[in-house]
């Protein structure tokens, strides 16, 4: 999927960049796969704000996409490309030979009519699921499982992937797309490919409103306000506040450790994204 820009008829059209949706094939949802989707406005149960900066946008449906690809050994053919806006990636509608269908995360190249399968008899070949161990070395993988059967949560943004560099015994060793190498469970299951729409990336807003429309209201930097409301405010004239970023509660902003020392899965990095 590719990006278009405008001619500059306005300020917010001079910078504006968008996707062309050249691979979305219908524009309304498959009924049976949708859900109603509330929206916090960042607020909590008691109706007070506890993360700043949210609020309005546009009202979304959740799509209920398959992060599990359990149904093994059934042939599923591709029947459309869908808009999600719950994520950057593009969703496809596959229908399982027995009539039952599902959303999946599109693959970078994947065809209306393309018939993909889950499971050890799959063919190696983008959109097609399996357990790690039943894939050969130095293939791309998204939508991966941290854990055996608990659903994908590795590499499923807009043309993200990992590449799996080896497998010893229980364990093989996947390159994220942060350089970070970490272990998991070769009994874990992965999609072969890529996520698609990769053009993502380039896309620009242009304007403040269309991130009005994504729910995300204006964010006022610290040293714009007065001391009374941010450790950082004040000062005569344009000031810079001194000393190192903090949240309005004096915690450190920016280069503190939030990585617990005692994680459980700190054992199975084998190579550190930040060296």
């Amino acid at each position: 999927m590719a990006v278009k820009s405008y001619n500059p008829t306005s300020p917010s059209r001079r910078n504006m960049m968008v996707s062309d949706f050249a691979e979305i094939t219908v524009s309304a949802p498959e009924k049976s796969l949708v859900k109603g989707k509330s929206a916090t406005g960042g607020r909590n149960n008691y109706g007070r704000i506890t993360t700043r900066f949210r609020g309005a946008g546009n009202k979304r449906r959740y799509r209920m996409v398959d992060f599990f690809r359990a149904k093994e050994g059934v042939p599923a053919k591709v029947k459309t490309v869908e808009y999600d806006p719950n994520r950057n990636c593009n969703v496809a509608l596959i229908c399982y030979a027995d009539g039952e269908k599902s959303y999946i995360l599109a693959p970078a190249g994947i065809k209306i009519g393309q018939v993909i399968m889950n499971g050890p008899k799959a063919e190696i070949k983008p959109g097609n699921s399996m357990r790690i161990k039943d894939m050969p070395v130095g293939i791309q993988i998204h939508n991966i499982e941290i854990l055996p059967n608990r659903g994908a949560k590795l590499a499923r943004s807009a043309g993200q992937s990992a590449t799996l560099r080896g497998k010893e015994a229980d364990y093989a060793q996947l390159k994220l797309a942060s350089g970070e190498v970490r272990l998991i469970n070769v009994e874990c299951r992965a999609t072969i490919g890529e996520v698609g729409n990769g053009d993502f990336m380039n896309v620009k807003m242009g304007k403040a409103g269309k991130k009005r429309y994504q729910g995300k209201r204006p964010h006022v930097r610290g040293v714009a306000m007065n001391p009374v409301d941010h450790p950082m405010g004040g000062g005569e004239g344009r000031s810079s506040g001194g000393g190192h970023p903090v949240s309005p509660w004096g915690q450190l902003a920016k280069g503190k450790r939030t990585r617990h020392p005692k994680k459980y899965s700190n054992k199975f990095i084998v190579e550190r994204r930040k060296k």
